[in-house]
């Protein structure tokens, strides 16, 4: 069903975006009035990767008013198979100056940089006062931050994946207009979801063109109040088949008692005095720092391998260690339920760096 503009309309549009913006003012549905909504909005846009890529060219070359940019990263060279902004000559650069590049080229698009990493203790303070958020993010742990943050702000959250050959594209809203269900990311994915790294298993490049412009077409559409948004709805894309098909979401309506329990575990702020730590990140996230005498083994090793990872550490006190600890939960639970004592460095890497830099 059609849903109330997001955006109070723009009074007006300078005369070169007027111009620029011609092909769009003839579109039935979407006129003057539409336009004027979308030079109003200010999107939130996590991640400036392969889909952040398209949705940032996409939303520009549309004329959005603001787009508040959330990444921290540098443009490597194994980026540019995909990540459609970036340019050789940028590599080593953070990957936001292609972001406010691209904006001043095609548009009157105005781009604020948020190079904060985004945590579960930061992101609503840092999101808030967007219209929306797309959320190209590439790591469960980062999307169930950016959608935390948007459940607290009740703001929409059009949301996509790419892996190998497939995609997803949908819409989260926890607090959707009267008459539309709220569907929220743990709808789809339980917490603590877990996926191969595209640095694993790889990504096909067009994929993410054709997944982020259906981003970008969803947060047009919430923006105007135009056509059927994919809220309670996810659209599903084979490359390979070249298809596009579709399926219902709908909120789980699990009840506690029904959830299967999971042990509880126990939280450190240092790994003790001859504790076994193992970083269950991937070989790319491990580069950037680990902790001294660390075993890495990345988590789908680890549970590929876990009666004889369980075997061995038995008689040890294991502290298990990812970017955040969503990934870190899961290997301690799986090792915990085979008779190991494992327990979770809080915060991951992040908040382990966080209190040594305050110590």
């Amino acid at each position: 069903m059609p849903l109330p503009p997001l955006v109070e309309p723009a009074d007006a549009l300078s005369p070169r975006e007027q111009l620029r913006t011609a092909r769009h003012q003839r579109l039935a549905g979407l006129g003057s009035e539409g336009q004027r909504r979308i030079a109003a909005a200010t999107v939130g846009v996590v991640g400036a990767g392969g889909l952040g890529a398209p949705v940032v060219l996409a939303l520009a070359a549309a004329g959005i008013g603001e787009i508040v940019i959330f990444d921290d990263d540098d443009i490597e060279l194994s980026n540019l198979q995909r990540q459609v902004i970036h340019r050789l000559q940028d590599v080593g650069r953070p990957k936001t100056d292609s972001v406010v590049r691209v904006a001043s080229d095609m548009s009157e698009t105005r781009v604020r940089v948020v190079s904060t990493r985004l945590s579960h203790e930061n992101a609503a303070e840092l999101i808030a006062g967007v219209d929306l958020v797309l959320d190209g993010t590439d790591s469960f742990e980062s999307r169930e931050i950016v959608a935390a943050a948007c459940e607290r702000l009740s703001l929409p959250l059009v949301w996509g994946t790419v892996q190998e050959f497939a995609g997803l594209v949908t819409v989260f809203w926890s607090a959707p207009p009267e008459g539309a269900d709220a569907v929220r990311l743990h709808d789809l994915y339980p917490p603590g979801s877990e996926a191969p790294a595209c640095s694993a298993v790889g990504v096909f490049g067009p994929l993410c063109i054709q997944a982020g412009s259906m981003m970008a077409s969803e947060a047009l559409k919430l923006i105007m109040g135009l056509g059927k948004p994919l809220l309670g709805r996810i659209a599903m894309i084979d490359a390979l088949a070249g298809t596009v098909r579709e399926a219902p979401l709908r909120a789980a309506r699990v009840t506690a008692s029904a959830r299967p329990a999971e042990p509880d575990v126990r939280e450190v702020d240092e790994p003790g005095a001859g504790a076994v730590v193992i970083d269950v990140r991937e070989a790319d996230e491990v580069a950037t720092g680990m902790i001294a005498g660390a075993l890495h083994l990345p988590l789908g090793e680890l549970l590929a391998s876990l009666e004889e990872m369980a075997e061995e550490l038995r008689d040890d006190e294991v502290v298990l260690v990812c970017q955040v600890g969503a990934r870190a939960r899961r290997a301690a639970r799986a090792l915990a339920g085979k008779g190991v004592s494992a327990v979770v460095l809080r915060g991951g890497m992040d908040g382990y760096n966080s209190r040594r830099s305050a110590a």
